[in-house]
């Protein structure tokens, strides 16, 4: 049903101020850049998913703000990829996530004049433990953002869903949006990880025990972007002003990773250098 992670969506009450941020992190050229379907939009296409940054304006810009103003900048929403819209709708109602009705729409590049297709569905909130998922059939391919300097992001590594119900939140990835747990891990000192592969990258579950007092919702927490050389994309980071922390090495054997703290639009950001020779 899931063939891999489409995007991830950030809201922004500067869609400009964040697009220029995003475009230091990454070291990517914006791809996309569109004022249609009632919002603000910019989408950085990397090697394996795409960002897209919402921001106020048209017909969502109160709805926007109201969210804004509630919770601030960040992580919004995921929306997974299909290669048949039609039948994971079915899936969806099957399983009672109350998909919404699948909806053809266009987007129109406000520079180039492209125009790309797509179908998509959203599950019920409430019945997806708080977090917003949509589901998506694209029509083409997006254009991938350009490297603009060396030691660029390549792509996403993992998004993080935190839980203080890790069986319902197992079952809700797992048993009944179809991801293949990788891993299930627990540890005194961090609490309990569970990994669902999803493409060729991962969603990751975490639970800390006592962090979380609401039993009945789940968050999306945070991102984490892979790179290549892990010291060129820090003192690209360093020289650009961005804060972060030192290089350090990861829970993975082989991993070395670094925190980004600031030009994130309020997401959690960690940097990971795989392995030689893992993705």
């Amino acid at each position: 049903m899931i063939v891999g992670l489409d995007h991830v969506v950030v809201l922004t009450g500067d869609i400009n101020a964040a697009s220029a941020a995003y475009q230091t992190l990454l070291a990517r050229a914006p791809a996309w850049r569109s004022s249609d379907h009632g919002a603000d939009r910019v989408l950085f296409t990397l090697d394996n998913t795409t960002l897209e940054l919402v921001g106020p304006n048209g017909a969502d810009a109160d709805r926007i703000r109201t969210v804004l103003a509630a919770q601030g900048e960040g992580l919004a929403s995921i929306c997974f990829r299909t290669s048949d819209i039609a039948k994971t709708h079915r899936r969806l109602d099957r399983l009672a996530l109350k998909p919404e009705p699948i909806a053809e729409v266009e987007g129109r590049d406000a520079i180039s004049g492209a125009v790309l297709s797509w179908k998509r569905t959203r599950a019920a909130t409430e019945a997806t433990r708080g977090v917003r998922l949509f589901f998506l059939e694209r029509g083409m391919e997006r254009p991938l953002s350009a490297p603009t300097t060396g030691g660029s992001i390549t792509g996403l590594d993992h998004v993080v869903v935190s839980t203080s119900d890790p069986e319902r939140t197992a079952a809700l990835y797992g048993a009944r949006l179809g991801l293949d747990m990788a891993l299930d891990r627990s540890h005194p000192d961090w609490g309990r990880l569970m990994f669902f592969r999803c493409g060729d990258l991962i969603v990751e579950v975490t639970h800390r025990p006592g962090k979380e007092a609401d039993t009945s919702l789940d968050r999306l927490r945070g991102l984490c972007w892979r790179v290549a050389d892990m010291d060129a994309t820090h003192a690209r980071l360093s020289l650009a002003g961005v804060d972060v922390s030192e290089v350090r090495n990861g829970r993975k054997p082989g991993t070395r990773v670094m925190t980004v703290r600031s030009g994130t639009c309020g997401v959690p950001t960690l940097l990971v250098q795989p392995s030689a020779g893992k993705p």
